[in-house]
């Protein structure tokens, strides 16, 4: 069976997705931009990112992932409540990507990830030992197998920042969807509760670590004091230059826009370094 509201959501996304291919503009005017937002306060690109895609593999990719979850959802808690879940999972993963990205003022991106993965994460902790199937795996897991790892690789791909792909959005998509879940059914905090915390423990963990400590997401290999085993020795004072050390220490304790420009370009000669 299908479900009716990610049908609808389906199609309106797809005619937007088409209207961004052929106006540039309008794509743009659309589109989630940091500086746009934050400065211009285009909050509305909030939401109208969602329905805007890079190509059609990636629509395509996106809605045969909600539409895999969709039906279940829908019939479980009611058009109404699936809809909150969609947008509010859409929001947070906007509002996360924002907070980690608020130094990035040509940071855009586009597409309906963060929405998609509150669904998902609403049916996983609904249906924690359902059996599922990826496109790229030859076998089933289970649904909280799936879940541990969709949080696991996004807390990584946010760290390393090496590929093209959304995982702030993501992670803040599912955690929006799982808290959601646990509102609108308190019932599963007796029968998921060990899923909900595998998730939201690392998850938090990790961004009360990010907001503590931003350098964590500046320089590569490093988690944090004590909590980092591969880092390379520290850098000393020497030549008049201020040492990496005390970057890192007035980041964590001042925030990255209290660095003056010369201090950012060493910041970034030391990454290149490392």
């Amino acid at each position: 069976m299908s479900s009716v509201i990610g049908t609808i959501i389906l199609l309106f996304t797809g005619l937007a997705t088409y209207k961004g291919f052929l106006d540039r503009q309008y794509f743009e005017r659309h589109l989630f931009h940091t500086d746009p937002i934050l400065i211009d306060r285009q909050y509305d690109r909030l939401f109208s990112s969602g329905f805007l895609h890079a190509n059609w593999m990636h629509f395509g990719f996106n809605m045969v992932a909600l539409l895999s979850f969709s039906w279940s959802l829908e019939f479980v808690l009611g058009v109404p409540k699936y809809l909150l879940i969609y947008v509010g999972a859409l929001l947070g993963g906007n509002l996360l990507a924002l907070y980690l990205h608020r130094n990035h003022p040509d940071y855009k991106a586009v597409g309906a990830s963060g929405a998609i993965s509150g669904v998902i994460f609403a049916s996983v902790v609904l249906f924690p030992e359902v059996k599922i199937s990826l496109i790229l795996l030859p076998f089933e897991i289970s649904t909280w197998v799936f879940g541990l790892c969709f949080v696991v690789i996004s807390i990584f791909g946010i760290k390393s920042q090496s590929d093209n792909i959304g995982h702030d959005a993501h992670l803040g998509g599912a955690i929006v969807g799982v808290l959601l879940t646990i509102i609108m059914k308190p019932s599963i905090l007796q029968t998921s509760w060990w899923l909900i915390l595998l998730i939201l423990v690392p998850a938090t963990i990790f961004l009360v670590l990010i907001v503590r400590n931003p350098a964590i997401l500046l320089i590569d290999n490093y988690w944090g004091e004590g909590l980092n085993v591969s880092r390379k020795p520290k850098f000393p004072r020497s030549n008049n230059k201020v040492s990496l050390d005390y970057l890192l220490d007035k980041i964590k304790h001042q925030g990255i826009d209290s660095l003056t420009a010369k201090e950012r370009e060493l910041l970034d000669q030391y990454r290149k370094e490392m």
